[in-house]
């Protein structure tokens, strides 16, 4: 295998690793689990950690994070660790405690990147079911967001992250955003897999110098049921998938992030089989696509967006697409 592929995160000259390991487990794998799914991807070759503290798990992360530091297995300089602050502490005194406990949890001084996990202040309680609603939720409110940003910001300016960033935006609301920062908006975060390319988001994002992540970026099979929907399709069953991977000889998940990778994506896949750890990062380390195999997979975009957000919807609402301003223009 190759040595650590990276992206470069223009905004700063910074190599991001060309693949994360992604540890959203809180809705069905215990941390205890994820801690050693990430043990496991940087004894063979993961450098990038993608973190939130929603997620439940980040002070059992923090335990091996500290283990294979202090083991003198991998060096922290050598790591990409991604947090994220969530929806309940957008207000700058509350998101200056998520972010100290983020860095306490994870027992590491500073993070690579820290991004706002979602642009509305709209909070839910885990594993809740598809119909549940904060009376307090939000629409999104461009100068609330901001000052949020401007939090985020004393973070750069103390040290304490090295790259901040936006996750599942839309190009208004990013238009709006990009005007009013100091400091600029490295990497935003999205959903992005072979149904769902986002062309346009992902060409916004390059024409800003925005490094783009995709999570899901196998379809998320595992997804919460309350993102669940009879019309979701399913990347890795497509006919130009299975077939692109049998002349490959490999599984379908591999494709699916050799697509990311030749697109310049950063896929940040989860898993806890190590076998599939192995095989995720060899997909982006190896036997890249062809020209005509990446042309055909970004012809089967089929803009099924699997992660809808129904949970973050505000009262006068109309459904989940209000989230993301599908009009061209902020939905509120």
């Amino acid at each position: 295998m190759k040595g650590h592929p990276t992206i470069t995160v223009k905004s700063t000259g910074s190599e991001m690793p060309a693949i994360g390991l992604g540890t959203f487990g809180s809705d069905h794998i215990e941390p205890e689990k994820i801690g050693e799914a990430v043990r496991f991807a940087i004894r063979n070759g993961y450098r990038h950690i993608d973190c939130a503290s929603v997620y439940g798990n980040e002070h059992i992360i923090g335990q091996v994070l500290h283990d294979l530091i202090s083991n003198n297995e991998i060096k922290r300089e050598e790591l990409w660790i991604t947090g994220k602050l969530w929806n309940d502490a957008h207000e700058s005194e509350a998101a200056k405690r998520s972010f100290r406990k983020s860095l306490k949890d994870l027992q590491i001084d500073y993070l690579d990147l820290y991004l706002i996990h979602w642009p509305f202040p709209n909070y839910h309680p885990p594993k809740c079911s598809v119909d549940s609603r904060s009376p307090n939720a939000k629409p999104f409110d461009h100068q609330r967001f901001m000052n949020t940003w401007r939090t985020l910001e004393s973070f750069v300016d103390d040290g304490l992250a090295r790259h901040i960033g936006t996750s599942n935006m839309t190009i208004p609301k990013l238009t709006g955003v990009l005007e009013d920062v100091r400091i600029p908006v490295s990497v935003n975060e999205m959903e992005l897999h072979p149904h769902f390319q986002q062309p346009e988001l992902v060409k916004f994002c390059k024409e800003h110098d925005i490094a783009v992540v995709g999570y899901s970026p196998l379809g998320s099979p595992h997804r919460p049921e309350r993102d669940r929907t009879p019309e979701d399709t399913v990347d890795m069953e497509d006919p130009v998938i299975v077939e692109i991977a049998k002349a490959h000889n490999v599984h379908p998940a591999s494709i699916c992030l050799k697509w990311a990778n030749a697109n310049g994506h950063v896929p940040i896949p989860l898993s806890t089989n190590e076998r599939n750890i192995l095989s995720n990062l060899e997909a982006v380390s190896t036997d890249p696509l062809t020209q005509d195999e990446k042309s055909r997979i970004d012809s089967i975009d089929r803009n099924c967006r699997l992660i809808k957000g129904h949970v973050f919807l505000w009262e006068n609402a109309t459904d989940w697409h209000d989230l993301w301003d599908e009009n061209g223009v902020i939905t509120t």
